[in-house]
């Protein structure tokens, strides 16, 4: 299978150098996209087979699988090309997918799959598993440092200021929906796991902006008719960016090594 990738910063680049060294059985980067060509196929300089570097709706046409690594703002030029011609579809801005869930209507009918990565997150299998009964209650609390939240447009609309804190702050509480829409870049693990169980609306999330914490933390808390379970997982951020942790892009590549595996551990 031929695998495209839209997206060459932090995620993307690990992503694309594991399908050129071979770590992926089965699978052979065919193409990329960025918004800079020139460091991109700067990027792919020590490839041992450097690929296209091609605008963003073009991924569709080149490959079997479409990696989405891209900014929020332009998940639909990925996306529905992707969707259109019957790909593989795999998107890491998944707040930005709550917004486009028409994708999945045009899945049916053209026959894509969209394959939403755990990535940040953990226990999404246990999530899916309980949801085949009756879930009561999912709930997360999300933990970051506060700069790695400042600049989010629900902080700027609403007047909130992280800079200087020296203890925790809550700073939302609400749904998953609203918060993947206010926190585009800090939360598509809430996206991810209100798709895994009850939906973005009755998915509850708390986003608190902690000077003590070094490290994005996440919990989830499931109560549900199968099993109550709480898990929390601290990602250690990426050198690239340190808004990304280190787990996001392996996840990718495990979800990728899916596809074609002979044996699957997991729900």
């Amino acid at each position: 299978m031929t695998v495209a990738v839209g997206g060459l910063g932090a995620i993307g680049l690990a992503v694309a150098q594991a399908l050129d060294e071979g770590r992926i059985e089965g699978l052979r980067l065919a193409a990329v996209s960025a918004r800079d060509v020139a460091k991109a196929q700067r990027a792919m300089a020590g490839f041992r087979m450097p690929v296209r570097v091609v605008p963003l709706g073009e991924l569709a046409d080149l490959a079997d699988v479409v990696v989405e690594c891209a900014p929020a703002a332009v998940f639909g030029e990925v996306a529905g090309p992707a969707v259109e011609r019957g790909r593989i579809f795999m998107p890491i801005s998944v707040g930005a997918m709550l917004r486009h869930m028409d994708l999945v209507d045009r899945a049916r009918r053209t026959g894509a799959r969209i394959v939403v990565p755990t990535g940040a997150l953990i226990g999404l299998d246990a999530v899916r598993a309980a949801a085949e009964g009756e879930i009561r209650e999912v709930r997360l609390v999300t933990r970051k440092p506060p700069l790695g939240l400042a600049g989010a447009p629900y902080l700027v609309e609403n007047g909130i200021a992280v800079e200087g804190l020296t203890e925790a702050k809550r700073v939302f509480e609400g749904s998953a929906r609203d918060g993947a829409a206010g926190f585009p870049a800090n939360v598509n693990v809430a996206a991810a796991l209100s798709l895994a169980g009850i939906g973005p609306d009755a998915t509850r999330l708390e986003i608190w902006a902690d000077p003590a914490v070094t490290r994005n933390t996440h919990t989830i808390v499931v109560d549900a008719d199968s099993a109550r379970f709480t898990m929390t997982i601290e990602n250690v951020p990426s050198e690239e960016n340190p808004r990304t942790g280190k787990i996001t892009a392996l996840s990718v590549i495990a979800a990728l090594r899916r596809l074609k595996a002979p044996l699957v551990a997991g729900t």
